[in-house]
């Protein structure tokens, strides 16, 4: 389930907290004072136990960490106040450009605008990231984790002498996505059609944002601050994931009922990958493969397990 607040205006998917110092003229003014247990320092206004939207992060946040979480205690939770002049402008250009994706990929909520979290290497570095943006030690791309899944990005952080870590939650654009295999050394899209890049469109533990993106597509809302003892054993939990179980379905079936859920670009390169399978261009396991990066497991499940039943119900009397 996506992530929000209960400010949330629903007419508009990118609206942020810090939209209090923008007037509807588009002249900065100053933001209104923080109400008491909301203590602002620097960047962040920190919010308090008890207020909502602390509440809400702090629970998600610890859920999604799975078997971890009992262990973590979350130091605090802060908001980027957007109380400077060039905060403001980072997020007039966030709104221009969620609008702007959305009018590209068809109107409405075609943004795809998401919650999602990203390490950092410490305080330093997620003070750099708010007052300059990411920059070229952050990669050629960023890899973000889905608001429900932030354990990715939580191990990757850096660990201060104080033993606090910290990992921001942003606003992420994403448009229109495409699959990134994990050993691709590309920097930018594979074509005009996408936006960013998932590891699976069914159950994505990745958003990959490419450099050319990161601080246009990427809005730091809130800083959680958070110890924990070890990740040392602490894998991520999950089942194994759900395979097809089935080595029989009739491919151009399987597309005919993918292409009621996939962008036309997806069902056009899982196409092509079947004519170069009978070509004999590529291998059977290797065409399986391929679809699956695009479909993933569980769609492909699902279809499978449609096709299963509409042929019994066919053949029942």
């Amino acid at each position: 389930m996506e992530l929000t607040f209960p400010h949330q205006d629903e007419d508009d998917s990118v609206v942020s907290d810090c939209e209090s110092g923008v007037s509807g003229s588009g002249v900065v003014v100053a933001p209104p004072p923080p109400p008491p247990q909301q203590q602002q320092r620097g960047f962040f206004v920190r919010l308090g136990e008890g207020d909502v939207v602390h509440d809400l992060i702090k629970t998600r946040f610890i859920r999604g960490l799975g078997m971890l979480g009992p262990k973590t205690e979350v130091v605090s939770v802060r908001r980027n106040a957007c109380s400077d002049v060039v905060s403001q402008a980072r997020l007039h250009s966030f709104h221009a450009h969620a609008r702007a994706v959305a009018r590209l990929r068809g109107g409405g909520n075609h943004a795809n605008v998401k919650y999602a979290w990203y390490r950092t290497n410490g305080e330093d570095d997620v003070n750099d990231i708010v007052s300059q943006g990411f920059g070229f030690a952050h990669g050629p791309k960023l890899v973000l984790s889905p608001d429900d899944a932030p354990l990715q990005s939580a191990r990757g952080c850096g660990v201060g002498k104080d033993g606090v870590r910290h990992a921001l939650l942003c606003r992420v654009i994403l448009g229109r996505s495409e699959i990134v295999r994990d050993n691709t050394e590309h920097c930018y899209p594979s074509c005009e059609e996408y936006d960013s890049g998932v590891d699976s469109f069914s159950g994505p533990t990745k958003y990959i944002i490419w450099s050319n993106r990161m601080n246009t597509h990427v809005l730091p809302a809130y800083v959680v601050s958070f110890r924990v003892s070890s990740f040392k054993g602490m894998e991520k939990s999950e089942e194994e994931p759900l395979r097809p179980t089935s080595p029989w379905m009739p491919f151009p079936t399987l597309i005919s009922a993918l292409s009621k859920v996939l962008p036309p670009c997806d069902i056009a390169l899982i196409s092509k990958f079947y004519k170069d399978k009978k070509d004999k261009k590529i291998l059977r396991h290797e065409l399986i493969q391929r679809v699956r990066e695009i479909a993933g497991d569980k769609l492909l499940v699902a279809a499978i397990k449609s096709y299963r039943d509409n042929k019994v119900r066919r053949f029942s009397f």
